[in-house]
């Protein structure tokens, strides 16, 4: 399980543009987790989560402050979350995360990634019950049993714990996530996660070769451009 999460990709920072696509979705995401879970990151765990990873992917103080404080003054743009899914090229299942305050025009972006890579959006539940929805914990410890019991006991619903070269990997349902970072927060002490998010990951993989590398590549470009999307989650394994 462990090889199949995704971290974000540390090629979207490699130019000034895209710096600023980062900034941008991460303050988008900032201001609405603010706005619906309140300001203070010590009373709101995915808060403080998501500026951690904000400062390990460089996203400057004054971009999370701004979108905090944003929140803090009743801003008027209301997003939503949605999430889109479909078959990409070579049959490559697809899970679209989104934040929009316009659905139809978010679907309509979404749906031509599809359309232009000769692929096709599907229905809500389409490919997502092939996938596992997960809460993943990685960080630096030497007993994943420890661990297991701390979580046990808190009434985690653990699905797996994996232990190599010194740290440890908790997968929870996703629905834990709050849960499950306060038991081991609360056993461990402060923990520098290196990962700490919620995520779709597949029950398998498909292999994606010849013409169909270059449509999937085309893909995830499009569905990058676009900002409303914040997360793109797939079962591909290009050959």
């Amino acid at each position: 399980m462990g090889r199949a999460y995704q971290n974000r990709k540390d090629s979207m920072a490699k130019t000034s543009d895209m710096k600023a696509k980062v900034y941008s979705r991460y303050g988008r995401e900032i201001y609405v987790c603010a706005k619906s879970g309140g300001f203070d990151p010590a009373g709101n765990l995915a808060l403080r989560s998501l500026i951690d990873k904000a400062k390990k992917d460089q996203v400057p103080v004054h971009v999370i402050d701004k979108a905090i404080e944003k929140a803090k003054g009743g801003g008027d743009e209301d997003y939503s979350p949605a999430r889109y899914e479909g078959y990409g090229p070579g049959g490559v299942m697809a899970i679209i995360e989104c934040l929009t305050d316009n659905p139809n025009r978010t679907f309509g972006d979404v749906r031509q990634a599809f359309t232009k890579t000769k692929c096709k959006i599907g229905t809500e539940g389409s490919v997502s019950h092939l996938f596992d929805h997960v809460a993943i914990f990685a960080f630096a410890h030497d007993d994943e049993d420890t661990v297991l019991e701390v979580l046990m006991d808190a009434d985690v619903d653990v699905s797996d714990v994996e232990s190599e070269d010194g740290k440890v990997t908790v997968f929870a349902l996703h629905t834990d996530y709050s849960k499950a970072k306060q038991a081991l927060l609360a056993s461990v002490g402060e923990i520098d996660f290196d990962v700490d998010e919620i995520q779709f990951i597949p029950h398998a993989f498909i292999n994606v070769s010849g013409d169909d590398v270059e449509l999937f590549e085309k893909f995830l470009a499009m569905l990058d451009d676009l900002d409303d999307v914040q997360q793109v989650y797939h079962n591909a394994e290009v050959v």
